[in-house]
Order: structure tokens, then sequence, then C-alpha cells
């Protein structure tokens, strides 16, 4: 266990996700004392697959993770893209060895259950009592330079910051900023893990795979050192629009939406123990994630499309960033949280952005037919146009941003 400095500002975070154990553990590690708002009765994390690029893993390893997570995930060899009903393969870009001598850092796929239990392990490993369960933060409010959060229970704990790092549903935001506006993105997301013993070798391979089709889009990879893999579909379809990661569906209604499509895709659906289903909704990113010693990170400020597998990386950096600016800045607290806020607010927004940019590119109508899709493939996904739509993500360094 590790000591927190007296004087410096207690901490109060609420949400015990993957972007706020990051807060956590990056403020921990700079001397803040932290305590951890989380309304779940336990730790458990939903079993899906994220991928993590060089960025995130650069703020993950700079925390002390790096053995845990690349003992725990599985190392993508690259990217490749496939064509819905032939199955012909283009690569898209090379990872590995590629990953670490161009980027510094590899590039993981891992359960994400697999990384909370990294975060929660680490958090707990500087201080046993950081994070408090059955802690639903229902208000919150700012008295002189004390933050109150009100739990469900009519409790209160008090910090001098408290960050709302609670979700896509965020009633940290919904306090600061009034209701949601999500809108229906006019799609919807099967998701699912299977055991990797279930599928042909082929279909086990370390690519991260892109299957492209008129108005839908299926990826898997690998997670767990291998072990298990990961599957989503996405497609255009408007009669489904419950936005809630634990709504389960069938296997043959999962196959009947991605009838036609290549019988790679039909084996991973068969494989699957129990698919998922989700809406899909858009979120324009806030213009103001901060009011006085309150701030916002991750989905509650700039909930993203998984198009651009950037999410999770964009929450890890917010709470690497933010980390910083509260140890390193000069000006006092609230000025350290505009500053994390000015810092981190155009990224953010361009991922949101290109997210929704690359559902239009992997569902585009010339992907019906070979011929059509040979020219498209060859124009929107040439090294050049890869370049620009990835490189800016990857070579960022939260280290060498200007605090």
């Amino acid at each position: 266990m590790h000591s927190s400095d007296a004087r410096k500002p207690r901490i109060l975070i609420a949400g015990a996700g993957l972007g706020g154990l990051t807060a956590a553990l990056a403020l921990q590690r700079r001397g803040f004392p932290v305590r951890v708002l989380e309304q779940a009765p336990e730790l458990r994390e939903l079993g899906a697959g994220i991928q993590l690029s060089a960025n995130a893993n650069h703020a993950l390893f700079k925390l002390g993770l790096g053995e845990d997570l690349t003992r725990r995930a599985s190392t993508a060899a690259g990217k490749r893209i496939r064509l819905w009903n032939t199955g012909q393969t283009w690569p898209l870009f090379d990872l590995g060895a590629e990953s670490v001598s161009r980027y510094g850092y590899p590039y993981l796929t891992i359960y994400r259950a697999d990384l909370h239990a990294c975060l929660v392990d680490a958090v707990r490993a500087m201080d046993p009592h950081a994070i408090e369960l059955n802690a639903k933060v229902e208000a919150v409010r700012q008295e002189g330079a004390q933050v109150l959060a009100t739990l469900a229970d009519g409790s209160t704990r008090h910090g001098d910051i408290l960050i709302g790092a609670d979700g896509v549903h965020s009633r940290i935001r919904a306090h600061l900023f009034g209701a949601d506006d999500a809108a229906f993105s006019g799609a919807l997301a099967w998701r699912g893990v299977i055991p990797a013993a279930r599928l042909p070798a082929h279909l086990r391979e370390p690519y991260a795979v892109n299957w492209v089709g008129p108005g839908a889009h299926v990826i898997h990879y690998p997670l767990r050192r291998g072990e298990l893999v990961n599957f989503v579909g996405i497609l255009e379809r408007d009669d489904w629009q419950v936005e809630s990661w634990t709504q389960q569906g069938s296997i043959e209604e999962c196959l009947a939406d991605f009838a036609g499509w290549h019988e790679d895709v039909q084996t991973l659906i068969r494989a699957l123990d129990q698919p998922f289903k989700w809406a899909l909704m858009l979120r324009e990113p806030l213009s103001v994630w901060t009011q006085g010693r309150i701030t916002l990170l991750g989905d509650a400020c700039h909930p993203t499309l998984p198009m651009l597998a950037s999410g999770a990386a964009m929450a890890i950096e917010d709470g690497y960033i933010l980390a910083r600016c509260l140890d390193e800045g000069q000006a006092g607290i609230e000025e350290a949280l505009r500053r994390y806020e000015a810092l981190r607010k155009d990224r953010t927004a361009r991922v949101v952005r290109g997210s929704a940019e690359n559902a239009r590119r992997f569902h585009n109508p010339a992907l019906a037919h070979a011929d059509g899709a040979a020219s498209y493939v060859a124009r929107e996904w040439n090294e050049d146009r890869v370049r620009e739509r990835y490189e800016w993500l990857f070579t960022y360094d939260v280290d060498a941003v200007q605090i």
C-alpha cells in the first residue's frame, strides 16, 4: 500500500469503469487521495472484447500494467478487411512488432473483464479502501472549496474535486448540463464471446478482421491469449432501439440478420453461447465538460460509436491527462480542470465523428458486388487513406502533451 500526500486535494470519482479506474490509478501514483464511488454491489465487467491501440497502451504501461496486460491479452498481428459474401481478404495494416517499432507499444485485443481486473487490482494495491461499492451517486453540489456527493442511501461523501466517470447515462452530466439528447443511429449491434476451440484454425488467427458489406459489418478478433474470440456484428435496422448491453437476443435472429453472408460469419454466429444486442445511439460530444470543481471523462462527455475501436482508449487517455493536469498545473484546481478539458476536447470529438464516418464507410452500397467492392476497398483502404485515419490516433503520446 502506498500513502497519499495529505496536502493534495481529495478526489471523488463517480464510476469504477475503465476510465474512472485509469484516472484513479494515475492520480494515486501522483500521491492524490482517491475514493471511487461505484453503484454496483460487486465489481463485475460485461463480457465483451476491446481493442487497445499503442496510444492507450502507452498510458497503461506507464501506470505499471504492462506485464499484467500482456499476460492476459492477445497481441494483434494486424488488421484485415474481408468482403461480406465472397470472403475476399485485403490487408489493412500490420501491427505486432510493427506497432512496437513504429509507435513504441503493442496493439492488444483484450477481454474487457480482464482489463477491468488489471485496473481494480492495481488501484486496490495502492489503497485497499479506494473503491466503495453500493455507492450510487444521486446528486452532487459544490459548497465553497468542497464538492459533496449524495448517495442513494442518503449519505454524503466529501471531496475537493469530483470526476464524473459514470458512463453514457451519466447522472453527473445530467446534473451539470441537463438531459441527454441521444438520437437513434439507425443501427443495432450484436455482440458475443466465443470459446476459440469451437472455431476452425483460420478464424482463430491473431488478426482483427473487419467484414464489410452493404448496410452491415462484422468484426472479430482473439482475446485472452487466443482462448476466446470476440464477435461484433452491426447492421442498419430500425426496429430495435433499446440501448442496453445486457439485452439477450437469439442465435436464430442474429443468423437471420446476416443471411447471405459468408459461411465464416455464419460459423462465428453459430458458435456463440449467447448473443446480446443493443441499439447504437448518436450523441454530439459536449461543448463544456467542467463546472467549478466537477468535471467529466470518457463516455460521460464524449460517447462514441464503436467503429474506430477507440472509445476505451479515449477514456484511458482522459484519466492519464487529467491526473497530469492536476499534478503539474500551477494555477489552481479549477484552472487545472479547464486545462484538461481544453487538451482533450478536440481529439475526443474527432474520434466521435471519425467513428460515425467509419460506419458509413463499412456499410457503403458499393460493397454489394465483388467488382465494385474491389475498387471501393482499393480507394478507401489504400495506405494513404489508412494512414490519414489512424496515424494521428496511434502516435498520440500522453507524456508529451504540454500541460
